[in-house]
């Protein structure tokens, strides 16, 4: 690639999945493996490319509902959200056909001791469990709350979405033991609080989002505030400032609380 090629970014999707703890809101995050092709051990949430097969599912109205008024590329992200989290964490914002509750802890181990191995070794696809488990997705839990382009110079880019959601209850959010090699339940305040005491690694799209929502102490708040948003694309642009630190600006509008943040970590190439 010549040095003025600019590379297209791949679609992206991650899932912030809280729920309430004793400390208030907390948000599940993982550790990416050491020998990951992208934040090797850092903490990130849960997400991944979009696939071709998520492109299908997503127009497929027998493992897609409720479609709302999502157009194809909305629809293909959640998906995508639904399908990675359900790969890196254990988590399953699915229903079976014909019921409302998403589907329960035991219902949810059933499916993994049957398809799960499966999936991992690229024997199975997501659509073939949805068919044979009589699944539908279930995008209406997820919110929109952010969406990030990797900057215009960096070799590998993202065009990453990310989602809130609450995490079902009876389900246990548990790392894959591959891609990811921990996992942590946290507040936000503190995994940022971690990232400057050197505990936790963070990329900078994750610092930012997660510092956005450190605003709320609760996870129904932080969703209806996100529900009642406008997401504004944020593509960050590295600037200089005098005394040599690294600046990235963002757009004022996307409510990041300014626009001139220092960066202290190398930039993300994909930044869930």
């Amino acid at each position: 690639m010549g040095n003025d090629t600019i590379a297209t970014p791949r679609l992206a999707a991650t899932v912030m999945l809280l729920r309430d703890g004793g400390d208030g809101m907390e948000v599940f995050m993982i550790v990416r493996h050491q020998d990951s092709n992208f934040a090797a051990g850092a903490l990130v949430f849960p997400g991944g490319r979009v696939d071709p097969e998520d492109h299908d599912l997503a127009a497929d109205a027998a493992v897609f509902a409720p479609r709302e008024r999502l157009d194809a590329a909305a629809a293909a992200l959640r998906v995508a959200a639904i399908r990675e989290t359900f790969e890196e964490c254990g988590v399953l914002l699915a229903r079976t056909r014909g019921e409302q509750a998403l589907v329960s802890a035991a219902r949810l181990r059933e499916i993994e001791a049957a398809h799960r191995a499966a999936m991992s070794r690229g024997e199975r696809t997501f659509g073939a469990i949805l068919a044979a488990e009589n699944l539908v997705l279930a995008p209406d839990t997820m919110v929109h709350f952010a969406h990030w382009i990797t900057p215009e110079h960096v070799p590998k880019r993202f065009d990453t979405h990310f989602f809130l959601a609450a995490a079902p209850t009876d389900q246990i959010a548990l790392h894959d033991g591959e891609e990811a090699v921990d996992s942590v339940w946290v507040t936000p305040a503190n995994a940022i609080e971690g990232t400057r005491a050197g505990t936790y690694k963070l990329v900078f799209p994750t610092q930012m989002n997660l510092e956005k929502l450190a605003r709320h102490t609760l996870s129904a708040p932080a969703m209806a505030t996100a529900r009642d948003s406008r997401v504004v694309t944020v593509v960050p642009k590295q600037e200089r400032a005098g005394d040599g630190k690294r600046l990235m600006r963002l757009p004022l509008e996307a409510d990041y609380g300014g626009e001139l943040f220092e960066v202290t970590n190398p930039p993300s190439v994909r930044g869930s």
